[in-house]
């Protein structure tokens, strides 16, 4: 069982290259390391620099659900004490695939919970203020006045790690996309951006990383369990467009190890970072990976023009209609590979 602390509500590492072994699939490779760059030059504020080889008593906002149940271990392996802030609706700890017993009964052991509701301010800020938090990680905030009340309760915080999304760019035809572009204020992820601003103007150290579309176990969006769907159902693949618009996935698991690299590291201090697999694959060979993971048969793939049909609110394809790719920015200047910019600060 998960040890738990209620807070009754009354009316709150080595660094190592980042491999994307887990990320890899039948794309097209392009480099041959994951690309990733800083979104501005930043300079640490003095007294924010933290070791990330020394013990931390780390929040992580929600982590029941996908990225922060991965997170959550890596975060206990390095022997952080660590707290899920969560409503209590679903279990703190669950067994993994492939996480034998002894893993399992090793992690809820160890694992904190503070239960409550962040849209609660009051509490929010009463409940934080008395763990003192040394590190915050928001998994699934969304909104930036949800943010505010955490910062307001632990002044001395050493870092903030915020997860936000790689889908906050405006549309272009300048391709591929890195943290410089411009940024879509109507996006969906609007409330993302506003967070990220508050964050930088409230002077706290804070990294954002801004994933691609997320695959693996407990994925609650699984965005390409609608090709296997289709597959599994012997239907066609109906796919806008040409289908050689490309994307890119990321493992979560791999994510997880992007979160934990940017802990107490200098060089990630208030600073954007895209997050990707090394690959992109088409729309097409996105299906057909699909059907040769599954053992299906070479898919019947039918294009059609989008604009051609009234789909009303429902979505039609689960991908974006736009490349989503994070790799090399035309100013070499701000061109660092992920390892390089995240290599711990005492290299």
């Amino acid at each position: 069982m998960a040890s738990t602390v209620v807070v009754q509500h009354q009316t709150q590492p080595s660094f190592s290259t980042l491999t994307s072994s887990l990320s890899d699939f039948n794309g097209t490779r392009i480099h041959s390391q994951i690309q990733q760059y800083r979104r501005k030059v930043l300079q640490p504020k003095v007294g924010l620099q933290i070791t990330a080889s020394s013990e931390k008593n780390i929040l992580i906002m929600g982590g029941t659900r996908f990225i922060g149940v991965f997170l959550s271990r890596l975060l206990v392996k390095e022997g952080h004490q660590v707290t899920l802030f969560t409503r209590g609706k679903a279990p703190i700890a669950q067994q993994l695939p492939g996480e034998s017993d002894q893993e399992f009964a090793e992690f809820s052991s160890k694992i904190l919970h503070l239960k409550g509701d962040r849209k609660d301010y009051d509490f929010v800020k009463s409940s934080l203020s008395a763990k003192g938090f040394d590190v915050v990680y928001d998994i699934n905030g969304r909104e930036a006045d949800e943010v505010e009340p955490i910062l307001d309760a632990l002044p001395n915080l050493e870092q903030f790690i915020y997860c936000s999304s790689a889908g906050v760019y405006l549309k272009s035809d300048l391709l591929p996309h890195c943290e410089t572009d411009t940024v879509d204020p109507k996006s969906r992820h609007k409330g993302k951006l506003n967070t990220e601003s508050v964050l930088e103007s409230k002077g706290v150290n804070w990294t954002s990383l801004r994933p691609v579309y997320i695959y693996g176990p407990l994925n609650y969006n699984p965005v390409e369990e609608w090709f296997f769907h289709r597959l599994k159902a012997g239907r066609p693949i109906p796919i806008p467009g040409s289908g050689i618009q490309v994307t890119q996935l990321g493992h979560v698991k791999d994510l997880a190890r992007a979160f934990v690299q940017v802990l107490g590291n200098e060089k990630a201090s208030r600073q954007v970072f895209n997050i990707s697999g090394e690959k992109y694959v088409t729309f097409d060979g996105l299906a057909r990976a699909c059907a040769k993971a599954a053992g299906f048969p070479e898919p019947e793939l039918v294009h059609y023009n989008p604009k051609e049909f009234d789909f009303g609110k429902k979505k039609a394809f689960p991908f974006r209609d736009q490349l989503r790719r994070q790799s090399m920015c035309s100013d070499g200047n701000l061109s660092l590979t992920w390892w390089k910019v995240l290599q711990t600060h005492t290299t």
